[in-house]
């Protein structure tokens, strides 16, 4: 099937996926429990690697700085810059299009090919919307959240890690962290999580509703949300980039 079609095909899904509910209480228990399994259960993962990438950041920096014209505090400032404007918001969300995205495809998927779906469609349930719209609003609503944590354990684990090796003292780095602060950065940063948490969900709700077959498919069919989702979120990046920043 051609990208023109897979694009008409999810738009139209789309517009189930957001028709009016049929019963608002049981929509709220599968919000929650998408809150859970998308944000909570991935704060470990998240956690881990921000504080890693901070302290390599710094580091990386700290060995580039051959030049006696640099400032002290440019390893807090470049930190800073590359945490919040690339690797929280963008990085991160490329990691977690394959934990998420592959995880709501083979559950989804696994759904579609046991005939779970077409029993939900036979009781008259709009199974796109019960399914999918849940994790898409989850992905919204918590994605912003896990970024802001990435983000401020980014920076601690690149300061942690310059004032324990001696690379830079402690005032030179929360002076380059502060140094020229755009807080509408923040805002970019927050704006990127949130299309790039709809894209990851909806894609990858997307090929495991359509996914056909048998347990082979359904692990094309997580695999295709991956590659989709990253392809999608570096072309979003670029075009956000452009948008909000030059």
């Amino acid at each position: 099937m051609n990208i023109t079609f897979h694009i008409g095909r999810y738009f139209i899904l789309l517009t189930r996926v957001f028709s009016r509910p049929e019963k608002w209480s049981i929509y709220y228990r599968q919000f929650i429990k998408e809150i859970d399994n998308i944000g909570l259960g991935s704060l470990g993962i998240v956690a881990l690697m921000s504080l890693f990438i901070g302290a390599v950041i710094a580091l990386q920096t700290a060995s580039a700085m051959d030049s006696p014209l640099l400032p002290a505090y440019t390893v807090g400032f470049t930190t800073r810059q590359s945490i919040i404007l690339e690797f929280s918001p963008t990085i991160l969300s490329l990691i977690l299009a394959g934990k998420i995205g592959s995880n709501i495809a083979s559950e989804i998927g696994t759904m579609r090919v046991t005939e779970q779906i077409d029993a939900l469609e036979i009781m008259g349930v709009n199974s796109a919307s019960f399914l999918m719209l849940p994790k898409i609003l989850a992905g919204i609503f918590i994605f912003p959240f896990i970024i802001t944590i990435s983000m401020g354990l980014g920076i601690f684990g690149g300061w942690f890690i310059c004032v324990a090796a001696g690379v830079s003292s402690s005032n030179e780095f929360i002076y380059g962290i502060q140094y020229d602060f755009r807080p509408f950065h923040i805002t970019y940063a927050l704006i990127k999580s949130v299309v790039f948490a709809f894209i990851i969900t909806s894609v990858a709700s997307y090929h495991g509703y359509y996914a056909r077959g048998s347990a082979i498919e359904v692990g094309r069919s997580s695999t295709e949300a991956v590659v989709y989702s990253s392809v999608i979120i570096l072309i979003l990046n670029y075009v956000l980039t452009q948008l909000l920043l030059l």
